[in-house]
């Protein structure tokens, strides 16, 4: 049984304004065995990884008012910020 590992990295930077930025990554690794899909590990490591950066970032986004106001003009409505704006 041949064993391979597939790894995937993610990091996004978030403009916070006034010269501040948070930059947040993550990692993962599987193991895939013989006759596994490593493209499908793969894109689900991917996803995974999308989703915990997101997750650790939302928290300081909301925080933010540049970003909030970001997301207002992007959208050009005013209320409730959604995190799929970010």
């Amino acid at each position: 049984m041949k064993f391979t590992t597939v790894s995937v990295s993610y990091s996004r930077k978030f403009n916070l304004g006034d010269y501040e930025s948070l930059e947040l990554g993550c990692s993962l690794w599987a193991q895939v065995e013989d006759g596994e899909d490593a493209d499908g590990i793969t894109q689900f490591l991917y996803q995974q990884a999308k989703a915990s950066v997101k997750q650790a970032a939302m928290p300081v986004l909301k925080a933010s008012e540049f970003q909030i106001n970001k997301a207002k003009f992007s959208k050009k409505v005013s209320g409730d910020i959604n995190e799929s704006d970010w």
